[in-house]
Parts: C-alpha cells; structure tokens; sequence
C-alpha cells in the first residue's frame, strides 16, 4: 500500500522571529501524534545546499546583487528539493521547513528588487509544483527581532542579512505581512512577540486548523 503524501509547512519572517526554535517545537507536537517528520531549512538542507548557505551567509555573494544571490538560492533550493524535500513527502513525511522560496520573494525581489520575471523562471526551475502546504510568517518589529538575533549570536558574527540596517528589516518585515496578505490560502501571519510557550500553541492551533491534525487519542495505540 502507497503511504500517503506527507504535508508540507514553511515557516518565514524576518531576522529573529524565532523560526528555528519553532519548528522544532512543531516537529515534536506532531510527532506526538503519530506523524512522522523532517525539518530542514533553507539556504541548506542537503549536503550541497548546505555548502551555498556558507557562501550566501557569509556575504561572500553579496557583490553579484540580488538577482546574482537569487540563483545561487535557487541552485541551492533545487538540490534541497530534490535531495531532502521530495524523497521525504513521497514517503509520507512531514516536512517542516525553516525558509523557503517565500525569503527569496522578500529578501531579493521585493525588497532587493530583483526581476521578478527571473524569480519566476528560478522557482519553475528549482521546484516546479513544490508549493507549502501552509506558510507560517512569524511576525515581530524588527527591533525585537533583531534584539533576539544578537542574544542568540552570543557575540558570533552577524550574517550578511543580520549586518543591514534599521529601514532595510522594517521592508522585509512589510513585504512579508504583504505576501501573507496575498495568499491567504496558504499563509498564516503569527504574532512571534510573546514568549516561546504562546508562540508554540498560536502556531500549532494554525496548523491543526489547515491540515487536519491527528488528535493526541487517535494517534495512541489501540
């Protein structure tokens, strides 16, 4: 018998939203009800991917511009979808995603101003038909957002986004609300301001409320 197609969530926003920890709280929640499940991110998520997020972050392709960064995160994100993203959703996995071709939409087309004809030509290229399932666009000012990234560096070097300054996080936190308000058959904006716990049950509520989730008692053994 052919396992059924697992779902698909992203989860997006700016700088210090709190995506990584979120997801991983959401992974547990769902496999607690029986799911399996596959976090991964973006730039990253298969061994070659990973090697471009190194170059990406670092800032090293800062100088190609936004269109040069996007078809690196484009070359990045065909070897993730191929590698890491589509093997495990034909298996029945869940995958839950830190960053997908939303950041590119944000970070090097609305607010980088790259063409956006090229943009869609990249993501026909990269991942076809691979659309999330649900998008969560955790939401915070980028003054906190930006606060949180510091803390959680613990004095480690920003990364190239981290670097820019006040107006430049203030238009990506805009374009995002903007492509929620967009599609909001797929995305859900999430108020990341309050704490880990509140966050987690605002984020799971959404999920539960799109993807039919397995309650706690029909996923326990008979």
């Amino acid at each position: 018998m052919t396992a059924a197609r697992g779902r698909f969530i992203s989860l997006e926003g700016g700088e210090g939203t709190g995506k990584s920890t979120q997801a991983r709280i959401l992974a547990a929640a769902l496999e607690a009800r029986g799911l399996s499940v596959r976090v991964t991110r973006e730039p990253g998520g298969s061994p070659f991917a990973e090697k471009v997020r190194e170059v990406l972050l670092s800032g090293l392709a800062q100088p190609l511009g936004p269109q040069g960064e996007a078809a690196l995160f484009a070359a990045a994100r065909a070897d993730h979808v191929r590698e890491t993203i589509a093997p495990a959703l034909e298996a029945g996995t869940w995958v839950i995603c830190d960053r997908f071709t939303d950041s590119t939409r944000v970070y090097q087309g609305a607010v980088g101003k790259a063409d956006p004809r090229l943009l869609r030509a990249l993501d026909r290229v990269s991942v076809g038909a691979r659309v999330p399932d649900l998008t969560l666009v955790l939401d915070v000012p980028p003054e906190i957002g930006l606060a949180r990234a510091v803390a959680r560096g613990k004095g480690a070097a920003a990364d190239r986004f981290e670097r820019e300054g006040a107006d430049y996080h203030a238009a990506i936190r805009a374009a995002f609300l903007a492509l929620a308000g967009a599609e909001p058959e797929r995305c859900v904006v999430i108020d990341a301001r309050g704490d880990v716990e509140s966050v987690a049950a605002q984020i799971l509520s959404a999920v539960s409320a799109r993807l039919a989730l397995p309650t706690a008692a029909e996923s326990a053994p008979a």
